[in-house]
């Protein structure tokens, strides 16, 4: 029950593509600051480090070109959720078969724990992630 004596706090809005969220433990959601490149993430994870694998980053980004990497989430799933354009995950599953899944605007996927991943974009995509991103491991495509 809410405690009439508590006003709702209201926040100014912020761009999701420029100030990632953090979805943490006790149903906190908490802005984050500016991200700035690959660097960001190495701060972000010190910053939240006492939520661990229950932590989720919520980020936004615009994509014209295919995805030059592969990433894998070793603690838990990622929801991909497309909010304009197309978007093509591709999954490298842990039998070493590969899979793909084409996302239009409205639609999502999940890239699940331990799951290999990469993207490929028709012309331009923009797409919503949630992620568990402790321990996340890149590499080259």
């Amino acid at each position: 029950m809410t405690n009439p004596m508590t006003k709702p706090s209201i926040s100014k809005p912020l761009s999701l593509e420029r100030f990632p969220l953090h979805l943490g433990l006790g149903a906190r959601a908490e802005s984050q600051p500016e991200f700035t490149g690959m660097e960001w993430y190495a701060a972000y994870a010190e910053r939240t480090a006492a939520d661990g694998a229950e932590g989720r980053l919520v980020s936004q980004y615009s994509f014209t070109e295919n995805w030059t990497s592969w990433e894998m989430h070793p603690v838990g799933d990622e929801v991909v959720i497309c909010i304009a354009g197309e978007i093509m995950l591709i999954q490298e599953l842990p039998d070493g078969t590969a899979s793909s899944v084409t996302l239009h605007a409205g639609e999502y996927a999940i890239n699940g724990r331990g799951v290999w991943h990469t993207a490929d974009i028709a012309s331009h995509a923009t797409a919503l992630f949630i992620t568990a991103g402790v321990g996340t491991e890149h590499r080259p495509r």
